[in-house]
């Protein structure tokens, strides 16, 4: 196919492969979860089926990509450890974090109704995510003790302040103040004391998190003709609990965590939170520059074919994502123009926004995650009649841009490959339709220019290509308009006309100056 002129905006993005022999840990840790768990009424400290809706998704994670060998979570977080030999999306940051992050997250929506069937869910649950780039074996075995420390140390405050104030009388602030200063053994005291608690004697689920990874287990293949099993060995993931997962008994034990990590040579008794934390895989993004998230389909050919898209455009597939970018819009109050087509979607920020302190990781996972999470909930609103036989998921980059007119140019790549993209798909389909092969089609589509394309549409299959409709042609672009009826607020002195805005979307020709001349609010 063509490139265009406006291909030169590639050069904007920036590789962020993690190089080895960098160990790659994704840490995901839910976003404004303190919310979720109060909207959802979770159980106080701990609410079990939460925790193990989170260990289910966990488990999909590593069942779903091989690559991934380790993994610990407790409370809204989870930590995936990749294999050192992997080569996961050519070890970029940016791929990985997100496309983990995306398929968590429809896992968490899709397996809901499995653990809080009286539940509905409200409102949709994201994550963020980032990359902890373990120079050694050793930063990643402390790693794991610190993040497990963390674990027991937030358990147990949560069980002393959530027993404060459901059984002793308290208020949240009383409970706060009486629980300042308090040590480890102070909080173990209070517990054992003031409500005949030992703390040892809690859930593990609780007080040591989950390790999550894959065991060879025996496990029947298929049965002989006099009914007796055959077995064989398969690696199945399972759950695992230790009270230090960082230590050489637990580890040195599993034959896959030596096989794929290493061994762990020493015990590691002390950790030193700032010094791991200097091994996030952290950029900011450039100050006073468009940002610009683009968001990608994984596999969207199978998606589609499993779910039996129409070919080759589906109109309710394309209402769906137009349906989650709205969403994002109104979630994320920064972002003031969007562009989608196909599987794909791309996310303006304002040049000076602060979203995140304009830490990547956290924007893209953040938009990518709130996405995924729609579309899944918003499947059913869409196709009433198709089930969702399993969970979607994206990936994502963030890309700066440093001026209105080369933002504008990225827009305009974006609908220029929309407009060739699906010209060709148009002639393609209509070829196999026709009774060709697939490979027949490509064969007869290859060195075709773009008025040959549409000669034999015409001619062949009586298609005018103008007439298709818009969103075909030209892809989707949603963003903010004034109201045209102001709100008036009345106060003693005067009335004060507040600006109000809706959210419109449009297919419209974004790659021509009179739409940006007749919506200046966008890029101003």
């Amino acid at each position: 196919m063509a490139n265009s002129k406006y291909e030169y905006v590639k050069s904007f993005e920036v590789e962020d492969e993690v190089m080895p022999p960098n160990l790659i840990v994704v840490h995901i840790d839910g976003r404004d979860f303190r919310r979720f768990s109060e909207v959802h009424e979770f159980e106080k400290p701990n609410d079990e089926k939460a925790l193990n809706l989170m260990n289910q998704c966990a488990m999909a994670v590593l069942e779903e990509y091989p690559d991934i060998v380790f993994s610990y979570g407790y409370g809204d977080e989870y930590s995936f450890v990749l294999k050192k030999t992997s080569k996961f999306y050519q070890r970029r940051s940016s791929k990985i974090s997100s496309v983990i992050v995306s398929f968590f997250t429809s896992v968490y929506v899709t397996k809901w109704k499995e653990f809080f069937p009286l539940k509905e869910l409200r409102y949709p649950p994201s994550f963020l995510s980032q990359i902890v780039c373990c120079a050694s074996l050793e930063i990643l075995q402390a790693y794991l003790a610190w993040r497990q420390r963390d674990c027991h140390v937030q358990n147990q405050y949560n069980t002393c302040f959530w027993e404060l104030v459901k059984k002793g009388g308290k208020t949240e602030m009383e409970a706060q103040e009486i629980l300042k200063y308090a040590k480890e053994q102070d909080r173990n005291e209070l517990l054992h004391q003031q409500f005949g608690i030992n703390y040892n004697d809690t859930l593990a689920l609780l007080r040591q998190g989950t390790c999550i990874f894959k065991t060879e287990v025996e496990d029947i293949v298929k049965y002989n003709e006099d009914g007796t099993p055959v077995k064989r060995l398969r690696r199945k993931a399972g759950i695992f609990r230790s009270e230090n997962i960082a230590g050489r008994r637990f580890w040195n034990a599993h034959a896959s965590l030596l096989k794929e990590l290493g061994n762990f040579s020493e015990d590691c008794f002390k950790t030193n939170p700032d010094y791991i934390r200097s091994f996030l895989f952290e950029s900011k993004l450039m100050p006073s520059t468009w940002i610009v998230i683009r968001i990608d389909g994984c596999h969207f050919h199978r998606f589609a074919d499993v779910h039996e898209f129409n070919k080759p455009n589906d109109k309710q597939a394309l209402d769906l994502m137009n349906l989650c970018a709205v969403a994002v819009l109104e979630e994320f109050h920064d972002i003031v123009f969007c562009y989608g087509v196909s599987d794909e979607y791309s996310f303006v920020l304002k040049k000076d926004s602060q979203l995140y302190q304009r830490r990547a990781s956290k924007i893209v996972s953040a938009i990518v995650s709130f996405f995924s999470s729609m579309y899944v909930m918003k499947w059913k609103d869409v196709f009433w009649k198709k089930e969702l036989k399993y969970p979607p998921s994206f990936d994502g980059r963030a890309v700066c841009y440093p001026s209105n007119e080369i933002l504008q140019d990225y827009l305009a790549w974006r609908q220029v490959d929309c407009h060739i993209n699906n010209q060709y798909n148009t002639c393609f389909w209509s070829l196999v339709k026709s009774g060709k092969s697939k490979s027949e089609a490509q064969n007869y589509l290859k060195g075709t220019q773009a008025c040959e394309k549409n000669e034999l549409l015409l001619k062949e299959f009586g298609i005018n290509y103008n007439t298709l409709p818009l969103m075909f042609r030209q892809g989707s672009s949603i963003f903010r308009v004034k109201r045209e009826n102001p709100t008036l607020i009345e106060n003693d002195a005067s009335s004060v006309e507040k600006i109000e805005t809706k959210i419109v979307t449009e297919h419209c020709n974004i790659i021509e100056q009179s739409f940006w001349e007749a919506h200046p609010s966008i890029l101003n």
